[in-house]
């Protein structure tokens, strides 16, 4: 209990220290000009001439019209792939020692994120600002003793040559501070496990042993290793198990599909807070209790930059159109989807990750993940968002009193015009006309031209209902199962077919 004070202590006493006050814009200001004097002699700093866009009137307008928009295979194929090869000072000081591996959703191959010994430090001290903020939610000493159970990729990481490569996850699990390892759960043998379901069942084992008080990790996963545990020990609440658990701490996806599954696991009150760790840096985080939005991390060894998400900049596939254009964080509106563009101190430049986000509060650099570049539909002009999704999901849920564990949506031919077909996963017997009808209304009240577009070429709307342990066999039969692999929301092309497939063979 002292050791718990002490720390609750410290946790309060930090965020009373008073700190200059800067403005996003001066934040970002800041980190870009560190980031550009460091890579100025890199072989991305010298080819783009970086010392030049220091030197120019206004730095961040030389470095936005200098240099282009990367994505994944423009940036590997140019200079990643040089950093894989061993060479140094490539686009950041010295050899790059890890990889991320990161197929986002959809990918069947694996992209290599590189992940230096800045970013490394960076990943650490975003972590510390949030921990930070859990003085300001209402736990007694005792809590800050307990555990903290980690549902991360495996640390036991493949070397390749002179560098390794693995989850962010599991790279970031295996550097945890010393100091921290009395927390840390699942402990250093369990993380090396490479076996999903292996690791499942050893969790499972211990879990009798551990004093829980924080899980973080993927809300699907999260639940599989819950469910285990209440079905092995034949619980009713997990909180039979782990009396102490007070915080869930989540990310990756929108947590809001999954909220009525978790309810029934507990017996008290659970606070839930979000994250937006990515392979590439750690964005944001949940800053204050009760709150639906996370802060950006503008301080920590990235620059960000906003594009726009719409037709001017990006084709119907998700792909950034030519000409494409990107906005500071001072110049941003609230309410808009924008696709983020990263810079870091891991080698990234004005590079594409793939999800997009809104801004609550542009002053306060607040924002909520609001789906992925191609992650959505618009076979007919729809312009379907995850978002829009998320909420109509949720919707559903509440409306039926049912819980949905995952889903994911596919646009279709049918009768020389188009339809939407969603895969729904609940072990709720459900009517699937009513479930369809709900969810096709939900939608139309949530995008317009979803429901204009209901009334001309999108000419109907298909449900099927499924297990969700389907959901999870397919990423486990496209290696993907694990901490850090979520279920594509919507199905395109040689995705969608291979998983009709495996369903067919699941029958």
């Amino acid at each position: 209990m002292v050791y718990g004070a002490l720390i609750k202590k410290g946790l309060e006493l930090s965020t009373r220290v008073p700190r200059m006050q800067y403005s996003p814009i001066q934040l970002q200001r800041k980190e870009l000009k560190k980031l550009l004097l460091k890579a100025s002699a890199t072989q991305f700093g010298r080819h783009y001439q970086f010392n030049d866009i220091l030197n120019a009137r206004s730095f961040m307008y030389a470095f936005r019209d200098s240099i282009p928009m990367f994505n994944y295979n423009s940036m590997y194929e140019s200079w990643w792939r040089k950093c894989q090869e061993e060479q140094e000072d490539v686009c950041w000081p010295g050899k790059v020692k890890y990889f991320a591996l990161s197929s986002g959703t959809s990918d069947s191959a694996s992209k290599h994120i590189p992940v230096t010994h800045d970013m490394v430090k960076s990943l650490k001290r975003a972590s510390i600002k949030q921990i930070l903020t859990l003085s300001k939610y209402n736990f007694p000493a005792s809590f800050f003793e307990k555990g903290i159970l980690w549902l991360g990729g495996s640390t036991d990481l493949k070397k390749h040559g002179g560098y390794y490569e693995g989850d962010v996850s599991g790279i970031s699990a295996k550097r945890v501070p010393i100091w921290f390892r009395k927390f840390y759960k699942p402990g250093k043998k369990i993380s090396k496990q490479h076996d999903w379901n292996a690791k499942l069942e050893q969790m499972t084992l211990e879990a009798k042993n551990w004093d829980i008080g924080i899980i973080t990790g993927v809300p699907a996963w999260v639940q599989l290793l819950i469910e285990r545990v209440m079905d092995y020990y034949q619980l009713k609440s997990i909180h039979e198990i782990w009396p102490n658990l007070q915080v869930y701490v989540h990310g990756g996806v929108s947590f809001e599909p999954y909220k009525k599954s978790f309810e029934k696991f507990f017996s008290k009150p659970i606070s839930y807070i979000e994250l937006y760790p990515a392979s590439e840096g750690f964005i944001a985080f949940q800053a204050e209790p009760g709150v639906n939005h996370m802060k950006l991390v503008l301080d920590n060894g990235m620059f960000f930059e906003f594009v726009p998400f719409d037709e001017n900049n990006f084709d119907d596939n998700g792909e950034l159109r030519p000409g494409a254009q990107s906005c500071f964080i001072n110049e941003v509106e609230e309410g808009k989807d924008y696709a983020i563009l990263l810079s870091t101190c891991a080698g990234a430049w004005r590079y594409l990750i793939g999800d997009t986000i809104k801004f609550v509060n542009k002053d306060q650099a607040t924002i909520v993940i609001s789906g992925r570049t191609k992650h959505y539909l618009s076979l007919t002009g729809e312009h379907l968002s995850v978002d829009n999704m998320n909420k109509a999901i949720e919707k559903v849920c509440q409306q039926w009193n049912i819980a949905i564990g995952e889903f994911a949506v596919a646009g279709i031919p049918h009768e020389g015009h188009f339809a939407h077909q969603w895969y729904i996963g609940t072990h709720h017997r459900v009517n699937i006309a009513k479930i369809k009808e709900s969810l096709d209304e939900y939608l139309k009240s949530l995008n317009d031209d979803y429901a204009v577009e209901r009334v001309s070429a999108l000419k109907e709307v298909f449900v099927e209902v499924l297990p969700p342990e389907l959901f999870y066999k397919f990423l486990e039969h496209k290696g993907k199962s694990g901490g850090q692999h979520k279920f594509p929301r919507v199905l395109k092309a040689a995705l969608l077919k291979e998983w009709k497939e495996f369903l067919l063979k699941q029958q």
